[in-house]
């Protein structure tokens, strides 16, 4: 087994792949609404995005993906993780919802949130199946165009479903 590679995008030959990621996004019109990721969703909650790299298909994350966009599709180290600033874990807005930083700032990030994860709380709302159940609602809620008060109603769990955060 091969040692992961970072993700690079290259703007001339995947741009049919960057048109296609564009297309699974869900732009809110506002200067503070979240972009919206539309496609596949994980049991974790996040999205997934299949790209194919030295002929092999491989799944990563859309705020991931974001990210090496904005910095022009130069990879980000493999150590850095994506922070949700919004909270919102379909958020693909890079720069101003989801930033590149180290797992020890994600984690102060979550500490100061109060959604710190462990063993014992992994089913507690906004984590694990919760918070999958929760991204399924929002993406529903803006799939076909941007509707601002089903996504906040899908955010914070107006209906059967616990909030998000």
């Amino acid at each position: 087994m091969s040692a992961p590679q970072p993700l690079a995008v290259d703007p001339v030959r995947n741009e049919r792949e960057i048109a296609r990621f564009w297309s699974s996004v869900v732009r809110g019109p506002g200067a503070d609404d979240c972009w919206v990721w539309v496609g596949a969703i994980g049991d974790d909650g996040y999205g997934r995005f299949w790209i194919k790299r030295d002929g092999r298909q491989r799944a990563v994350r859309p705020h991931r993906y974001a990210l090496v966009l904005a910095n022009g599709g130069a990879p980000l180290p493999l150590d850095w993780v994506s922070l949700h600033l919004c909270d919102v874990p379909l958020c693909v807005r890079a720069g101003a919802h989801v930033v590149a930083g180290t797992p020890r700032e994600n984690s102060r990030d979550m500490a100061e949130k109060g959604r710190v994860r462990g063993r014992w709380n992994r089913w507690l709302p906004g984590t694990g199946r919760d918070r999958a159940e929760r991204s399924r609602a929002v993406r529903a809620a803006v799939r076909d165009g941007w509707d601002g008060q089903r996504f906040r109603d899908a955010l914070h769990g107006a209906g059967d479903h616990p909030a998000l955060f």
